[in-house]
């Protein structure tokens, strides 16, 4: 029996569907049954109905360099975003370029598409769905109808790029009754390598089949329905042959690029007081930034240094350094060195000011220095990190923000950093350099 072809529809969520049959809305969850490749059903239904079109409209996209050269690059990144029923959106998809910048009102959706692209790293990493979606109710799209057995749900995916080219991924979670995955397709080269599918409601499995080209065209086994098949697959596949080891492969360069990720909104309030000194990773919230100050700045001079420039250009008052302070108590804080024997302690700086140093720090550093969960066992040269930054812009001012954003381009065009970023209007970008900047409309 031949695998399954890649021109099979993409997956459809439970009750993804809409009441109103209008721009954007899209197709009723297809119920359990034999309507999918290999009589399983098919939950990868169209993401809208005729006529309907995509939440965001996208400005030109920085072309970047000729397609031969990115593929030549064999670190895996991940260039497309897409939202087929995810909380507002529907049917849209979103470039993922070095440097980008979602813009657009309030309401737009900006933080979902960021809180998606989270989504999808922590489940890439093997975690499981109930502790990344603990509210899933609130990802259904409002209006989505439930099917016959009240079930509803949403899709997301993405695309990630490196050495076997683009390899795509598209997860339908059932949100209601009951939190699960109910169909997945992971494809590349016009083939699909796994695809499952919920045949039993009465089981907490799917049934899965991935691409092997052996005696066998096709490996067939039941997985958790809790979790991401993707991240549970090289646990499975042999490698023995060229089709297990084309899976793996794709396996590979989607997890790596979803892995290493570090959503990052710093809290002002939070870094002016002084902290136990720990593992030295900063955190989401930057909350720890004396902690990592003090392991930094003696282990890495030279990136410590170009902080130093950062902190000059982003904070008011002279700066000749940034340091950590270990205090009686065992906990740590950090100052301002203002080089005439003064230091100015964080509590004093204002919020725009400690958002920019917390940013300007992450951008400088990597996934030893963050809290993320990168794949230790791929060389330091084949994986990336990705920084997804909510409400980029908050609190900084015109000189703080332009900064951030250059030199987030300069490591973008280094290799050290990808970076996404969520603003209400980027203007101000233009002539920062090559950025992707996508527009989304209320």
């Amino acid at each position: 029996m031949a695998a399954p072809s890649a021109s099979s529809p993409p997956p459809t969520p439970p009750g993804a569907s809409d009441s109103r049959r209008s721009s954007g809305s899209s197709a009723p969850f297809r119920p359990s049954g034999p309507s999918g490749p290999s009589g399983s059903p098919d939950p990868y239904a169209s993401s809208r109905v005729a006529g309907g079109s995509p939440v965001a409209s996208l400005s030109p996209p920085d072309p970047g360099p000729p397609a031969a050269t990115l593929r030549r690059d064999p670190r895996p990144r991940v260039t497309e975003l897409r939202l087929s029923a995810f909380a507002r959106h529907r049917g849209a998809a979103f470039p993922v370029g070095r440097v980008t910048l979602l813009t657009g009102p309030s309401g737009s959706g900006k933080s979902t598409v960021l809180a998606a692209y989270e989504a999808l790293a922590r489940l890439g990493g093997g975690a499981a769905l109930a502790e990344v979606f603990p509210d899933p109710g609130a990802l259904v799209p409002e209006r989505a109808r439930p099917d016959a057995q009240r079930r509803r749900g949403f899709r997301i995916g993405c695309t990630a790029d490196g050495a076997e080219g683009p390899v795509r991924l598209d997860v339908a979670v059932q949100a209601e009754p009951e939190l699960r995955v109910v169909g997945e397709r992971l494809t590349a080269g016009g083939l699909v390598l796994l695809e499952t599918a919920l045949r039993d409601p009465g089981r907490r499995a799917v049934q899965a089949a991935w691409h092997t080209a052996g005696t066998a065209p096709v490996t067939r086994a039941p997985l958790p329905d809790d979790r991401l098949g993707t991240a549970l697959l090289p646990l499975r596949v042999a490698g023995k042959t060229d089709g297990q080891r084309r899976v793996l492969a794709a396996v590979e360069q989607m997890v790596v690029a979803l892995r290493s990720v570090f959503p990052c909104d710093p809290r002002p309030e939070s870094m002016r007081t002084p902290v136990l000194t720990g593992s030295g990773r900063l955190l989401r919230g930057c909350d720890n930034l004396a902690d990592v100050l003090w392991r930094t700045r003696a282990e890495c001079g030279r990136r410590h240094g170009l902080l130093v420039d950062a902190v000059r250009t982003g904070c008011a008052g002279p700066v000749t350094d940034l340091v950590a302070e270990l205090l009686g108590d065992g906990t740590v804080r950090a100052l301002l060195d203002r080089g005439d024997g003064h230091r100015t302690e964080l509590a004093r700086l204002g919020d725009g000011e400690l958002r920019y140093l917390a940013l300007a720090l992450v951008l400088f550093t990597g996934p030893g220095v963050l809290e993320v969960d990168a794949p230790g066992e791929v060389p330091d040269a084949m994986r990336g990190l990705t920084v997804l930054a909510d409400g980029f812009d908050r609190c900084l001012d015109p000189r703080q923000r332009t900064e951030l954003l250059r030199t987030a381009v300069l490591m973008g065009e280094r290799g050290h950093i990808r970076f996404v970023g969520a603003v209400g209007d980027a203007s101000w970008a233009d002539g920062a350099g090559a950025i992707t900047v996508v527009h989304l409309d209320a």
